[in-house]
């Protein structure tokens, strides 16, 4: 097996290039840092290949192994990792986690994320300093709930779409049905009307060079993530892979820029042959209002690193969570019938228009929400590069080392949350979290860096989900285990989720 291993390392990289490798190697194994980080729990590494021979290659059976350690190693509070001598702190303590997440210093994204500079840019998830200070600061108001509140005519008339398909290709057919990949469409057409003000109509098989376009970048990115190899975009763009995944953003860029564009000039014009209506204001034309400190409004280029970048944490991240939800609910007939129970007070006989005090008045659904995000996680693992030298867990992790917070381990403490792989939305009612420490719970991060559309995210979950189970009751045909759950740019099931539906009388 290490032999396979090295083997490869070699046609891959000149002999000159390994021998530097392992000159840097020598040098590393005697250095403060090294001494630092070798005291930190963590297996018997091997020289250069690091942890790789101890770590389970399938990334669903990662994950769990990585579940696993992080329970056996619950009195440490921390563990390490090495991927090619590279060292990887995970942290799954929420004491531990709120000094990374709550530094002011430790802001900087983790190497991780360099894998999707190429599509998203150093917009708000991918920049540092003071650009994502800057834009932090520029963007936060365009999230206001009075402005996201606006959107919730959009977001109830995609799901009446959604409603409507289910009802033609999945009701009462008595067959399973993979209701993640309508989900997924579905919020992508969601985030493409709210954030762009355009209707790729994803669902019905519209705009579908963009959207094919969205889902190689995503499936090339994640296989990419796998091999460090191709981790150096001087590599990775020397692969087949690299040359289709550069030619879909190249698109997907293209389609951005163009809607930027019509947009802009629209504005400057005041005219448009689509007018823009002040009541869905899309994100887009927000960011065409702002401007930097010194009164400098952003760039082309600039509004589509954050629009795409929108687009990412707004699509994937909440039809997981949506999809991992309708399984949980699928899979425990008394909750889902509990949330129906509340829906028909709330809503009576219809569920085509949702409202805000709707939405309010839905507290054991978002317990459900809240208790799903808990077991998924859409973002399992939450990187920094730490900025300065940082006490973690009663050890010292040297500056430059990429210190991960393990949210699904976090959430699965059982001293926290009994039974933690139990769903249970009870967790969440209001008198059961006064005695919770805030980080023991963070689906959508914590401190500066928390995610900025949380809002957004949990009032699109509502509604997707009433209008679901409002209209259908769900028959989960998978377990947990069958669906193959992996870590990839978000929480995802490799097998889809798998239910029958049968309308509701």
């Amino acid at each position: 097996m290490l032999t396979g291993y090295l083997a490869s390392l070699v046609i891959f990289i000149p002999s000159s290039v390994l021998v530097a490798l392992i000159g840097w190697y020598v040098y590393w194994k005697n250095t403060r840092n090294k001494i630092l980080i070798d005291k930190v729990p963590g297996f018997k590494d091997w020289p250069l290949v690091g942890d790789v021979l101890h770590l389970e290659r399938d990334p669903t059976d990662f994950l769990q192994q990585l579940l696993k350690l992080a329970d056996v190693n619950r009195s440490h509070k921390i563990l390490k990792l090495k991927f090619l001598e590279l060292p990887q702190i995970m942290l799954f303590s929420a004491e531990d986690i709120e000094k990374l997440l709550s530094s002011k210093v430790n802001i900087d994204k983790s190497p991780q994320y360099s894998v999707v500079h190429g599509w998203l840019g150093l917009g708000l998830l991918t920049s540092s300093g003071a650009k994502w200070r800057s834009r932090r600061k520029m963007i936060t108001p365009s999230f206001h709930f009075s402005i996201l509140k606006e959107y919730l005519v959009l977001i109830n008339e995609h799901s009446r779409k959604l409603r409507d398909k289910l009802l033609l290709d999945a009701s009462d057919t008595g067959q399973s049905y993979d209701i993640y990949e309508d989900v997924t469409l579905n919020t992508l057409d969601i985030i493409c009307d709210t954030a762009m003000g355009v209707n790729v109509n994803a669902l019905a098989g519209g705009q579908s060079e963009y959207v094919d376009a969205l889902q190689l970048i995503k499936d090339e990115t994640i296989e990419r993530a796998k091999n460090p190899l191709i981790l150096p975009d001087v590599t990775f763009n020397m692969t087949a892979a690299g040359r289709r995944t550069n030619k879909a953003i190249s698109l997907a860029h293209k389609f951005t820029m163009q809607v930027i564009k019509e947009r802009r000039k629209a504005k400057h014009n005041r005219e448009s042959s689509e007018p823009v209506n002040a009541k869905h204001k899309p994100f887009l034309d927000l960011l065409l209002d702002c401007t930097d400190e010194d009164g400098l409004p952003l760039t082309d280029s600039d509004i589509r690193e954050e629009v795409d970048t929108f687009m990412f944490e707004g699509h994937d991240t909440t039809s997981t969570a949506i999809g991992f939800a309708v399984h949980l609910l699928g899979s425990h007939a008394e909750i889902q019938r509990k949330c129906q129970e509340e829906l028909n007070e709330v809503l009576g006989d219809t569920s085509d228009d949702l409202s805000v005090a709707d939405l309010s008045k839905m507290t054991y659904l978002e317990c459900c929400i809240k208790e799903t995000l808990r077991l998924f996680p859409p973002a399992a693992f939450l990187g920094r590069s730490l900025a300065e030298d940082t006490e973690l867990a009663g050890y010292t992790i040297p500056k430059g080392v990429s210190v991960l917070a393990f949210t699904m381990g976090l959430h699965r403490d059982p001293k926290v949350f009994p039974n933690p792989e139990n769903f249970d939305p009870d967790r969440f009612m209001a008198k059961n979290c006064f005695q919770r420490n805030p980080f023991s719970y963070i689906p959508f991060s914590a401190g500066p860096r928390n995610c900025i559309g949380q809002k957004f995210a949990m009032m699109e979950m509502k509604v997707l989900l009433a209008m679901i189970l409002h209209n259908f009751t769900i028959v989960s045909t998978q377990t947990e285990k069958e669906l193959k759950v992996r870590p990839a740019l978000v929480l995802q099931p490799s097998n889809g989720i798998l239910v029958k539906l049968y309308k509701r009388v």
